[in-house]
């Protein structure tokens, strides 16, 4: 070949990536910017490190090619580094053909998925697309499409899991949608919308008329479950990507990242005055974890899913650690369906990524009734409290005050086999909550003190056995018959979640047994 002929060549390479490039075009481009978005190469550039992206697949072209082009078939896939840690990269591209699935783009997708698997890469996902593309996916195509479930929903069994992130940044259908319900973490704009199917396929197929924000926007997604995290703004997405990223390692046969250590923003000293004596006073559980975990560490995990029960990714001296704690100022504190799947989702990923779990419980219970049946409360507490018992990492459990019936349990009690089990003082522990029991058992007993002697007799009658039931439920006779490792000070408690995590992991370099 001539000088000449190579030269050519290259030329023609060089055309085809610059029209790989090209995205929606000018008018393309144009339209999304003016819908509030950034195009999907200015989102990849913005999130990874600088000159870092190694793109695969820029030359793709569909199956079926149109008068208009559509570059690199709507998805931009590659590599690239996120302080300094290599990522699977997947962008999808909506300022051309809404950023519809088709053969070529799928291949691409699940290209990415596959090799940052088997190589334990983490896959961190930009969702903005309208689902599949037609005619591409009709017929006899959509039956045939590059899709394999057991790879692409999560990784096979002979490879390590490796953490996946999604980022809602526009209506996300379809394969969008699926691309989130595989994720570790969903992070989402206010602007977002998640959902099986769009507004058009809906109104379409059942006559339902609804908007993107009502079938999945920011309120209806996180109350499900299906965001993790809500930001303004697609740069703070970026940064809730970072810093879920900053906890999780590389897979799931790797420890954590550790960062330096650093002090609670509030002493440890001053934890017991944000917890009032009477149980059914309620308190920010937020403000307390701000005396136990490092400062400026807690990062919070589905807020607006089942909020009676935090659940949150921080630091305990510079290492990570998954909190789930009861949230008294929501529902008391009682867990429903929402905060028991929730919990086990959360409690699922802490286990696999080899994050310690810290409970810390002031829970009255499960709830009960018609509506929490109905619901399939029965069977979320199953699933949420067989979870924590096979999960594999440290787990330490302080109860703070109430610990009563099913709630103490699905908060780490002694039947999920914790490492340790500590309480304070204040602690509150029971079968069921004072009011409740005292009735239930001792109502004979009560109505015929009634009958007997008036409302004096069963006044007293009622206070001497409301005395006996806080004897019994007190933490001396737990801790006397061993059921607790040790009842400890509240200033004493970061410290001692610290030590016992540390003796619990033993000798395994902070990598959980699979086995």
């Amino acid at each position: 070949m001539t000088e000449t002929a190579q030269q050519r060549l290259i030329d023609e390479l060089r055309e085809r990536r610059a029209e790989g490039r090209a995205m929606g075009g000018p008018e393309g481009i144009a339209r999304h910017h003016a819908s509030g978005r950034l195009t999907v190469r200015e989102r990849i550039e913005r999130l990874i490190d600088t000159d870092s992206f190694h793109e695969i697949g820029l030359l793709a072209k569909p199956e079926f090619r149109r008068d208009k082009p559509i570059p690199a078939d709507a998805v931009v896939t590659g590599y690239a580094k996120i302080f300094g840690r290599n990522v699977g990269l997947i962008g999808i591209d909506s300022s051309v053909v809404a950023g519809t699935t088709a053969p070529v783009s799928m291949r691409k997708q699940s290209r990415i998925i596959e090799t940052a698997q088997r190589v334990g890469l983490p896959i961190v996902i930009l969702c903005d697309a309208d689902g599949g593309r037609i005619p591409d996916v009709m017929g006899w195509r959509f039956s045939g499409l590059p899709l394999d479930f057991q790879t692409f929903l999560k990784t096979p069994e002979q490879y390590p899991t490796v953490p996946r992130i999604a980022a809602i940044l526009g209506p996300s259908y379809g394969d969008s949608a699926l691309h989130a319900s595989t994720a570790h973490f969903i992070v989402m704009v206010k602007s977002g919308s998640v959902a099986l199917s769009g507004p058009s396929v809906v109104g379409n197929a059942i006559g339902e008329k609804v908007s993107d924000e009502t079938l999945g926007g920011p309120d209806m997604a996180g109350a499900v479950g299906n965001t993790h995290m809500v930001v303004e703004a697609e740069d703070d997405a970026f940064l809730g990507i970072k810093a879920f990223l900053s906890y999780m390692p590389n897979n799931a046969a790797e420890a954590t990242p550790t960062a330096p250590a650093r002090q609670p923003a509030r002493p440890a000293e001053a934890i017991s005055d944000l917890v009032p004596a009477d149980a059914r006073r309620g308190y920010d559980m937020f403000a307390l974890l701000d005396h136990i975990v490092d400062e400026g560490s807690l990062l919070p995990y589905a807020d607006a899913w089942g909020p009676s029960l935090i659940t949150a990714l921080a630091r305990l001296d510079g290492r990570v650690v998954g909190i789930v704690a009861s949230q008294p100022i929501e529902g008391a504190g009682a867990l429903d369906p929402a905060s028991l799947t929730k919990e086990r989702q959360f409690v699922d990923m802490c286990d696999t990524f080899n994050i310690p779990l810290v409970f810390l419980q002031d829970v009255p219970g499960l709830l009960i009734g018609t509506g929490a049946e109905q619901s399939g409360i029965l069977r979320c507490y199953e699933q949420a409290v067989l979870r924590i018992a096979e999960a594999k990492v440290p787990k330490v459990v302080v109860v703070l005050r109430k610990a009563y019936g099913g709630g103490h349990f699905a908060l780490g009690g002694r039947p999920t086999h914790p490492d340790f089990l500590y309480a304070w003082p204040t602690a509150d522990m029971s079968f069921m909550a004072p009011d409740t029991g005292l009735i239930t058992i001792h109502r004979r007993k009560l109505e015929r003190a009634m009958q007997e002697g008036g409302q004096a007799a069963y006044d007293t009658l009622m206070q001497s056995l409301e005395q006996e039931w806080s004897d019994e439920c007190a933490p001396w006779e737990s801790a006397a018959h061993f059921h607790l490792d040790d009842v400890i000070e509240p200033a004493e408690t970061r410290r001692v979640i610290i030590r016992s995590i540390e003796i619990a992991w033993g000798a395994r370099q902070y990598v959980a047994r699979r086995f």
